[in-house]
């Protein structure tokens, strides 16, 4: 039996619940001065408390029988932070702000280690950002405190490119992406939350104690988590990776111009492979679909940094060949941080006349097919109006002038060492977005061209919670910060032009706090 479970035997005397147990126990060395712990009795018990903190003091860990300001760390078990808070404010006592939430298990590991161990995010107790505690009469506010709170805004959340929890957010993006094939928005919406959420967590989660208080993780999930962690994986899962059709759906949809209607004829019609479908003289397929099987092996596998950034000075030099005074920034994953991607996208804007923007993608479209790099475009002008709010119902991409392309892009562009005299392919074809953004809008585009497909969903979100007063400011300024971020770009009012994505956020931030760029990586790209 665990010593640390062992209560003692006999019946005892129900005693009334007080803050900090008086406990008479002989004076011990402390070796840990910057430490002073305060073990949480709620959900743990008397005995089990007691016999903590005497093993805790023996172990040279300075222990509070009563919560003061000089305690630096709440050790608490089977609660969540929300939990440990609300009880502080029931006993109507005034937290440090630097104050520490901790699960026990830090302090057990501690004392096996005979130290203090690094305390790391599976530790912190987690307090969600939407709890709101009714204080009592007269209580003061607990200051913030340094516990990790995890926002049910994706835009908000920082999420690195270390992932601690890759075997449940492949399963889930596994099952989002199964729920896309099927055009079932609830499911879908479900899973790709949960896969970001957990994507942020700084922490792997290895019991279900570990998923309290964190957002977007509804009882569904919960169950696949709870599986997962049982089983090693999910049943949901493994029979979605079998299924005929999620299979068919996955190969098909690999192909550049091929979206959810073709796959479902295809599938309908009994195409199980793309040889099949390649050889059928029956189809006729629309330009981007003949593209995309004619560079497909290219297509499919993964674009580098290092091809990404080649990719980058053959988009500077075409722009700037007309427009000088043109800013190119690549925008997407890359510019998150990532080293792989599916595809490279540029935002370009320049301060010169809007005639001069509108002919730039054209004249850069022809410099590359002159010069034998273009393999594909498709070119669709601007239907961005300057002080019209834009429609939610329309994905607000599609305001901005565009154009999809594949580039030939030469190997000695990306390593300088290969020789033109190398034998076989000397080019590999790359699928390149460009948009053409208007000066005074860029830096609000392009903060919503740096965030994942995730995070991007999510900014209309939290602005337009400001229009319904959610996030406390008034209805004519939510609505104007809302038409801002809905369009990534649409600024309303001169006051609200920024020529920097710092600016840009900055005046989001008054509301909206939104993680920087390289901390929003989100799933599902």
């Amino acid at each position: 039996m665990d010593p640390l479970c062992t209560a003692s035997s006999g019946p005892r005397k129900k005693r009334p619940r007080q803050v900090g147990a008086s406990m008479a126990s002989p004076p011990h060395d402390i070796k840990f001065q910057n430490l002073v712990l305060f073990i949480l009795e709620k959900k743990m018990g008397t005995t089990r408390r007691n016999f903590l903190m005497e093993l805790a003091r023996r172990k040279g860990f300075r222990v509070e029988n009563e919560l003061s300001d000089s305690v630096t760390h709440i050790v608490a078990e089977n609660n969540s932070g929300s939990e440990v808070l609300e009880w502080l404010q029931v006993q109507n006592i005034r937290a440090s702000s630097q104050l520490e939430l901790l699960d026990v298990s830090w302090l057990i590991e501690s004392m096996g280690a005979g130290k203090p161990v690094e305390i790391t995010g599976k530790h912190q107790l987690v307090v969600r950002t939407d709890y709101s505690a009714t204080p009592n009469p007269g209580f003061q506010k607990t200051p913030p405190l340094a516990v990790k709170k995890i926002s049910q805004y994706a835009c908000q959340r920082k999420t690195t490119l270390n992932n601690y929890n890759h075997i449940f957010t492949d399963a889930f993006e596994i099952l989002a992406e199964n729920s896309e094939f099927k055009e079932n928005e609830v499911s879908y919406v479900t899973f790709m939350r949960a896969a970001s959420v957990l994507k942020s967590l700084p922490f792997t989660i290895i019991s279900m104690k570990d998923t309290e208080g964190i957002p977007c993780l509804g009882d569904k999930v919960k169950c696949i988590i709870e599986e997962i962690i049982e089983d090693g994986e999910s049943s949901e899962v493994k029979a979605v990776l079998n299924d005929e059709r999620y299979q068919s759906f996955k190969l098909f949809t690999s192909v550049f111009g091929v979206g959810l209607k073709t796959s479902e004829k295809w599938f309908r019609m009994g195409f199980r492979s793309l040889s099949k479908i390649m050889s059928d003289k029956t189809l006729k397929f629309t330009k981007m679909q003949k593209a995309g099987f004619l560079y497909y092996e290219d297509l499919v596998s993964c674009v580098t940094r290092a091809e990404a950034e080649a990719v980058g000075v053959l988009v500077k030099e075409a722009v700037w060949a007309f427009l000088p005074d043109a800013f190119v920034t690549m925008t997407g994953g890359f510019r998150r941080g990532k080293k792989i991607g599916h595809d490279v996208d540029f935002l370009i804007t320049s301060p010169g006349s809007a005639e001069d923007e509108e002919q730039l993608l054209p004249k850069v479209i022809n410099l590359w097919e002159k010069k034998g790099l273009l393999l594909y475009y498709d070119l669709v002008e601007s239907t961005f109006e300057k002080f019209k709010l834009p429609s939610r119902q329309v994905d607000t991409l599609d305001h901005f002038q565009k154009c999809f392309l594949i580039l030939k892009l030469h190997h000695q562009r990306v390593d300088s060492s290969k020789s033109n005299q190398q034998e076989g392919k000397t080019w590999k074809a790359i699928r390149v977005d460009l948009v053409m953004c208007p000066y005074e809008n860029r830096a609000f585009a392009l903060l919503g061209w740096t965030g994942s497909r995730v995070s991007a969903a999510f900014i209309p979100g939290v602005a337009l919670a400001f229009i319904r007063g959610r996030l406390g400011l008034p209805g004519a300024r939510g609505e104007t910060m809302a038409g801002v971020v809905v369009a990534r770009g649409w600024t309303g009012k001169e006051e609200m032009v920024g020529r920097r994505e710092e600016s840009a956020q900055k005046s989001l931030n008054q509301g909206i706090p939104l993680a920087h760029g390289q901390l929003r990586q989100m799933p599902l790209e």
